[in-house]
């Protein structure tokens, strides 16, 4: 059947799939307005939830934002529409990153999407805790890299060497950001204390998860100052997989373009069972980022690394409800 109208529980449902999305220290940086003429809803940045030191240039931001929009396309889907995507559609409104056209489908309209992406969109969660030496299936990793390519982007899986070298980037991300005094200070302040109450943004600590007892994989330190000798440490798995995604270009569209494919990615990766949990330190610092290039098998510009293996489920973080993410046009003060 095909849809004349769009009603309020299926603007919920596309709006509540958007918000699902991940975004860098769950800053679920976007707002959504609705035209209800041309059934368009606009996807906004919302700067006054930006890192101001972690993500000065706001790549973060825009892949955060390509996320969400990934999951309003697919819910579209879902709810039997085609939605026609327009990236930074108004040069002279820096805000407005994307607009979604909700179309009735046609006969030569084809599925853009897996129908299991859907409900993976809940059940989708970061894992920061120890995987299993479980090999991630050559089929799996496949399916993976097309995904992220029809998003325009690319997934790479390097040898076991150079995801050696990725770590030690990672790791040497890590011990700028814990010395940086404005990077540590932004970092905690987005960490929700279990025992403040109902929160909807923010990084609660039970998500945070144990260190690395052999310090192989080096998991953001929201702290800024957990250390394997202070708190709970379990031993991660031994030979990390560790997937590159990267674009050609490193233009504003490219960053929505990532964000975008990462989702597509992560997505893919739940119906799969394979837990993933990102690594995007080393690419916050310009001249580490640039020393991704010397990977194996790399080209482009990187704008995530991605951890993938089989593991316990990370726990769900807050969000904040439609309303509050729907946008009449008065800005939050």
């Amino acid at each position: 059947m095909e849809p004349t109208t769009l009603d309020a529980s299926v603007l919920e449902g596309c709006i509540s799939a958007a918000i699902a999305a991940p975004s860098i220290f769950n800053t679920q940086p976007w707002r959504y307005r609705l035209d209800p003429e041309t059934v368009t809803l606009q996807v906004r940045a919302a700067p006054e939830r930006g890192l101001r030191h972690v993500d000065p240039a706001g790549r973060a931001l825009h892949l955060s934002v390509g996320a969400a929009v990934l999951n309003l396309r697919v819910a579209v889907t879902h709810f039997g529409w085609t939605p026609v995507t327009r990236l930074l559609p108004a040069p002279e409104d820096p805000e407005l990153l994307a607009t979604v056209r909700l179309t009735a489908p046609t006969a030569r309209t084809a599925c853009a999407y897996r129908t299991d992406l859907y409900p993976a969109i809940r059940h989708r969660h970061s894992s920061r805790f120890p995987f299993s030496g479980r090999p991630l299936p050559s089929q799996v990793r496949s399916e993976l890299s097309e995904a992220a390519h029809l998003e325009g982007a690319r997934l790479t899986f390097p040898a076991p060497e150079d995801v050696l070298r990725l770590l030690r980037l990672t790791a040497e991300a890590e011990r700028r950001n814990r010395n940086d005094p404005d990077r540590r200070d932004e970092s905690r302040r987005w960490i929700r204390h279990d025992a403040d109450g109902q929160v909807d943004v923010g990084l609660p600590e039970s998500a945070l998860g144990p260190q690395d007892a052999h310090e192989r994989v080096p998991l953001r330190d929201f702290t800024a100052e957990r250390r394997p000798e202070r708190l709970v440490s379990q031993p991660f798995e031994a030979e990390p997989v560790v997937a590159v995604l990267s674009t050609q270009h490193d233009r504003r569209a490219d960053w929505l373009r990532a964000g975008q494919a990462l989702e597509h990615v992560l997505l893919l990766a739940t119906v799969h069972g394979v837990r993933t949990s990102l690594l995007h330190q080393a690419v916050e610092w310009p001249d580490l980022r640039r020393t991704l290039g010397g990977t194996a098998g790399f080209a482009g510009h990187g704008q995530m690394l991605i951890r993938l293996g089989y593991g316990p489920e990370g726990p769900a973080t807050p969000r904040r409800t439609v309303e509050r993410m729907f946008d009449s046009g008065v800005r939050e003060r």
